[in-house]
């Protein structure tokens, strides 16, 4: 009996059945399947965010009937045989049935083919090289995609070591599955091969390795995956000085536990010592954003120290001095670091007194030092700086007529 998804909300919908009707207006009924994540996801219970589409027909073909049928085309890879269809505002990834030419570890050559199975060849684990036509049927070419995906297996389609050097992304892509999908203990002959091509890792674009890493950082509990990377060497590769995994599986543990969000990358700041200089240098290997980079950086500042038995006026001062991001990140990762049991409803709570205390505006200005008698110039940043400090040391003090008295002390005894 075949296998069936049966019909879900996303495969039925008028977005998606304008898809297929115009692919089978060109191509004949079973022209077009859906292809990999959409049908692993939908097998295994988990929320389907991309619709990608697998179908003999050529780029041009593809582009051709889509454009006749009224969508939007985006040519997003041809020469790798993908198109971009946009349908009632969502797009799908609509990719030429296809054969691996010629490989060298980054990208490919490749042949289109009307051959399915040929297709599923060159796909990377089984559980990934899963189709399903519109009915909802599944098509698994090689025998064992379905009972992989269920049973949590993630396994290369044929000699991993073949699919490593097709793509060594595919090295942190075997870990990342593992985190999202992955049940029990891994595939021994593919983490094997993860081990022997590690260092090929370093021919990869960064910004291929951060997106990848951060997506495996993102699962649930990436916790066995990491120490599987740590133990091939993988992790070394990756992110040079990941030594602190006794706090990564913390940090993990209380996301878990307190049901935070899983923060990816506050549980790359975990793994890392708190180096402010290393953390920018790793960014920097990651290619990270910069919005991420200085986010990474902040997290490892070490003053104001973060404690569980911080006072809310310490806790006020430490936000306005480094914002409320950076506090919250800097709780957390000294929290892992910590004895957690006794001390958790504190961490809690200097969690929800940063995130609820809104940092006042100083009231202070630059007019209203000159208009003190300080002359323009680089004394009057050298007076607001000292007049914040003691507004910051009385509690940011809602006064702003003492605020200009202490402001007139401190001009007056200032030499120009």
């Amino acid at each position: 009996m075949t296998e069936t998804l049966g019909e879900r909300p996303w495969m039925t919908s008028a977005e998606t059945r304008a898809v297929f009707d115009a692919l089978e207006a060109r191509g004949g009924p079973g022209c077009a399947r859906f292809v990999g994540g959409c049908v692993r996801n939908t097998l295994l219970g988990a929320r389907v965010d991309d619709i990608d589409i697998a179908t003999p027909l050529t780029p041009d073909d593809v582009m051709q009937a889509l454009k006749a049928a009224g969508l939007k085309v985006v040519p997003t890879g041809v020469e790798h045989g993908t198109v971009t269809a946009v349908s009632g505002g969502r797009p799908y990834e609509i990719t030429t049935l296809r054969r691996d030419v010629e490989t060298d570890g980054r990208r490919a050559v490749v042949a289109f083919t009307g051959d399915w199975h040929e297709d599923a060849e060159r796909r990377d684990f089984t559980m990934n090289a899963l189709y399903a036509g519109r009915d909802g049927a599944i098509f698994d070419p090689t025998g064992r995609g379905v009972d992989d995906a269920r049973a949590g297996r993630v396994i290369f389609v044929g000699d991993p070591h073949v699919r490593l050097a097709e793509d060594y992304l595919r090295i942190l892509r075997f870990f990342r599955f593992h985190a999202w999908y992955g049940r029990g203990a891994p595939d021994a002959a593919a983490l094997g091969a993860c081990a022997a091509h590690k260092d090929s890792l370093s021919t990869l674009a960064a910004e291929r390795i951060s997106k990848e890493l951060l997506k495996l950082l993102a699962a649930e509990d990436p916790r066995q995956s990491v120490a599987l990377m740590a133990e091939t060497g993988v992790l070394e590769a990756l992110v040079p000085g990941a030594t602190e995994l006794s706090r990564f599986n913390a940090l993990v543990e209380i996301e878990l536990e307190q049901l935070f969000s899983n923060d990816a990358l506050l549980r790359l700041s975990a793994l890392t010592a708190d180096d402010e200089v290393a953390a920018a240098r790793l960014a920097e290997r990651l290619r990270l954003s910069n919005d991420q980079r200085d986010r990474l950086v902040a997290s490892k500042g070490q003053s104001p120290r973060i404690t569980s038995w911080m006072s809310p006026r310490e806790l006020r001062r430490a936000v306005y001095r480094i914002g409320a991001r950076a506090f919250a990140d800097r709780v957390k990762l000294a929290w892992a670091a910590s004895p957690r049991t006794a001390t958790t409803p504190q961490w809690r709570g200097l969690l929800a007194l940063g995130e609820s205390w809104s940092p006042p505006a100083f009231p202070i200005t630059g007019d209203d030092v000159m208009s003190a008698g300080v002359p323009k110039g680089p004394m009057v940043g050298q007076v607001l700086a000292e007049v914040e400090d003691w507004w910051i040391d009385h509690d940011f003090i809602d006064d702003k007529f003492s605020a200009i008295e202490k402001l007139k002390a401190v001009a007056q005894g200032m030499a120009y």
